[in-house]
């Protein structure tokens, strides 16, 4: 399998703090990973040097066929190059109905004022019925975003960022505050983007983890502590010493 994301190295200290120490991670082209770890492992600080958020001290980010360094470029840029992310809590315009949140979001010219003058024609409305579907919210395009259910909301967002054709989707905690129904909904959304881009999600629930049945990356004070299938990882000596506090 191709590389899409290369991590190696990386370190970020904050205040003399080390919350990514000589961290090194690769992801593939369409590959579901799932990271887990204790509170304070790094798990954001990880998606925000990807994102560009944050800084390395040290150490190189390289991205797609041409290995270019992320490391280099701002947050629009990377967004640009094909990384999106998804934060805990949905950020939709609730105002507008599920069709213009999509259509929005679409990957196009994002002048102000194309913006301001956006017009729909029939490839962009089919793009946003393709994302409705494949999100599961097809019979509620005409409904203000701000009606929804905290599990659609979430969706929603999803698609948003879908809409963009990402080749890799970062997800926090997509399970959080859902229903067990919502949560499974949320897991062939995240396994069927899976299909054909990279998504990495970060999980504190086993059982969302176990569902999406794929390779789980444990971080322990900011750096890999175990790697492999789930029942790999969980009966780790080293990761139940840390996750139970032995």
């Amino acid at each position: 399998m191709k590389t899409l994301l290369e991590v190696s190295g990386v370190s970020v200290s904050f205040d003399g703090f080390k919350a990514i120490n000589n961290l090194s991670f690769q992801i593939g082209k369409a590959e579901m990973r799932a990271i887990i770890g204790p509170n304070g492992a790094g798990k954001t600080t990880f998606m925000d040097i990807i994102t560009g958020k944050t800084r390395a001290d040290e150490g190189r980010v390289l991205w797609g066929d041409k290995s270019v360094s992320l490391l280099k470029m701002s947050e629009a840029q990377i967004a640009r190059a094909g990384v999106g992310r998804k934060f805990q809590r949905p950020t939709v315009f609730e105002d507008q109905s599920v069709f213009a949140n999509l259509a929005m979001a679409l990957k196009k010219d994002r002048s102000p004022f194309s913006v301001l003058f956006y017009r729909g024609n029939t490839a962009d409305t089919e793009k946003v019925e393709a994302l409705a579907a494949e999100i599961g919210l097809t019979d509620q395009l005409s409904r203000k975003s701000g009606e929804l259910s905290h599990g659609q909301k979430q969706w929603l967002e999803i698609g948003m960022l879908l809409a963009q054709d990402p080749q890799l989707l970062l997800v926090d905690e997509p399970a959080a505050g859902m229903t067990p129904e919502e949560r499974e909904h949320t897991t062939s959304i995240l396994v069927e983007a899976a299909k054909t881009r990279a998504v990495v999600v970060v999980e504190h629930d086993m059982e969302f983890v176990r569902r999406l049945n794929c390779k789980v990356t444990v971080l322990h004070e900011g750096s890999v502590l175990a790697e492999g299938s789930l029942d790999h990882v969980t009966s780790n000596q080293d990761v139940i010493d840390v996750y139970l506090g032995r």
